[in-house]
């Protein structure tokens, strides 16, 4: 995660990657960048707080991964990760909204080409199944996304861009694909002693 002042909104501003969540109560904007990856954001209208997560797989990891992964990057646990960090922070489940964003195809390789679709699936099915509200939603498509998330006020800023612009989400995104494949690959190794 990197912050800074963002001069252009008068913001603090958080910018998430791949495996990253954020949340919080004060009065700044949670960004990213997106192409095949999910953001969801969350919003607590009573607390008047809200986070986001970015994730690359729903998790399809088997049932024996399930108590050593932690990380974000896949769906199942990027959506309770961010959901338990709001809750730590007062919000109750049952007042959460979210809004959905991304699920692009912007990697043009023949083995990422259902990843968007599973992804936003995913999404939508474990907020319907969680009985959270999807309040708004930009998925699917040939573009990439940035999206800027008001925190305290669940406002959203929302620009796709695509041809050239692509390119570098296309890149981190094909590089972290390659990142996940190899520490699975990398797990599976026997350590003989």
């Amino acid at each position: 995660m990197y912050t800074h002042f963002d001069q252009r909104f008068g913001y603090t501003t958080s910018t998430i990657h791949p495996g990253e969540y954020y949340s919080t109560s004060d009065d700044i904007i949670i960004a990213t960048i997106l192409g095949s990856c999910i953001a969801v954001a969350f919003y607590d209208p009573v607390k008047r707080q809200g986070g986001m997560n970015h994730f690359m797989l729903p998790g399809e990891l088997h049932s024996s991964d399930y108590y050593r992964e932690s990380s974000g990057r896949y769906g199942m646990f990027a959506m309770e990760l961010i959901i338990n960090d709001l809750i730590k922070k007062g919000s109750r489940r049952e007042n959460l909204v979210a809004k959905v964003f991304g699920g692009g195809h912007v990697l043009h390789n023949t083995s990422s080409g259902r990843i968007p679709e599973s992804n936003i699936k995913f999404a939508l099915d474990f907020l319907e199944t969680e009985k959270i509200p999807v309040v708004s939603k930009d998925v699917g498509g040939y573009e990439a996304r940035k999206v800027l998330f008001f925190a305290r006020t669940s406002r959203v800023l929302l620009k796709r861009f695509k041809g050239q612009l692509i390119k570098p989400v296309e890149r981190e995104e094909s590089a972290y694909l390659a990142r996940i494949k190899k520490k699975k690959d990398d797990q599976s190794k026997a350590t003989f002693f």
